[in-house]
């Protein structure tokens, strides 16, 4: 117990609660940027059984953020590597590969054998591959996103609680989304996220803490942000019995929903374009500063006010950096709305780009 001595002196955690992470099996999809920092610090805490499910091989492009590879790995297969390097890490936790890609056919068994499920996947497909497999076998998931500068974390289908579906119920058409290369993300992002999920994960098989069940948060790096938002559990969302044929998805962020720079909203402003403006921050952030031509809905109420929007005008979504926004035009596109826009960079690149005297925060 010596390798744990830091945190089974701690109160309320000891060797009771070691002993029920060192009994824990959990799986890791992903040993990408999210999945590094989960598989780094589960392993180190000294979680019983860890399974990875990757089948991608390292390249130059992901040493930025996915530190546990190095310059000479690039070809190399990740799982591999991971499991090597973790296991001279810890020896003491049994580290199970799945070379292999989740799919239809094997995303059951692979899942039935462990206790929680952390999603360090980068696409959609895999996402609600997951969701509902999890919810089929009775898995708690605990979820983590990234885009650009900001991150999402929370715990779904955890004790009847809300699942992935009921915040995002559908996941939206192939070819209409963005590509995380043409994206791009912070090099120490897909960590601090990481790091969050690995927190969650203790606190599910532990007892410790309030996990981030029927909750959403997000959180800014760039202006040290934290927001949680609200999740009501749907029942239909619960109650899967079959996995759907195909959940092929290859990219990595929400479209149906289309960009929109804040240049190009300033030109639709000043030209009296007809659409309506849809900021989904929350009262606080809208008290600090906002755009005089928009309509305030925080996100969490947008679904309940979905009569106030205009159907027959283009509708411009807003939020602080672009992320909230992003997730609230996908709801609308599977509501029937179809000219959405996602103000990319939100409210600050507006403040930066457009408007040097607006208070930012």
């Amino acid at each position: 117990m010596q390798r744990y001595d830091r945190q089974t002196r701690l109160e309320g955690f000891g060797p009771e609660k070691q002993a029920l992470l060192q009994q824990a099996k959990v799986l890791v999809v992903g040993a990408g940027g999210l999945g590094v920092p989960v598989l780094q610090y589960l392993t180190a805490m000294g979680i019983g059984q860890i399974g990875i499910a990757e089948h991608d091989t390292v390249s130059v492009t992901n040493l930025q953020r996915q530190v546990l590879y190095t310059t000479a790995d690039q070809g190399e297969s990740k799982v591999q590597l991971a499991a090597k390097r973790l296991q001279q890490l810890n020896p003491e936790v049994k580290l199970v590969i799945h070379d292999t890609w989740l799919t239809t056919d094997n995303a059951l068994q692979i899942i039935s054998d462990y206790d929680v499920v952390v999603d360090c996947s980068d696409n959609f497909g895999t996402r609600y591959l997951i969701n509902d497999a999890c919810v089929i076998a009775g898995k708690p998931l605990v979820y983590g996103a990234i885009y650009k500068y900001e991150g999402q974390v929370s715990v779904f289908n955890y004790q009847g609680g809300a699942t992935y579906r009921c915040i995002f119920p559908e996941p939206p058409e192939s070819g209409e989304m963005l590509n995380c290369s043409d994206i791009g993300v912070l090099g120490v992002l897909p960590g601090i996220i990481g790091c969050y999920q690995a927190n969650e994960t203790v606190k599910v098989i532990t007892g410790i803490g309030t996990p981030l069940s029927n909750q959403l948060m997000t959180i800014d790096t760039l202006n040290n942000t934290h927001l949680i938002f609200n999740i009501k559990p749907v029942a239909a969302n619960q109650q899967i019995k079959t996995l759907q044929k195909n959940y092929q998805q290859t990219v990595c962020e929400m479209e149906g929903v289309k960009s929109l720079s804040v240049k190009e909203l300033q030109e639709w402003l000043q030209k009296d374009t007809p659409f309506m403006l849809l900021d989904v921050r929350e009262d606080d952030e809208w008290e600090i500063c906002h755009i005089p031509q928009a309509v305030h809905i925080p996100m969490g109420r947008v679904l309940q006010q979905v009569a106030a929007l205009q159907e027959d005008v283009p509708i411009a979504v807003l939020c602080h950096h672009g992320m909230r926004s992003r997730a609230v035009g996908q709801r609308l596109t599977e509501l029937g709305f179809n000219k959405i826009y996602n103000v990319e960079g939100g409210i600050h690149a507006w403040a930066c780009v457009i408007d040097d005297q607006m208070q930012t925060y």
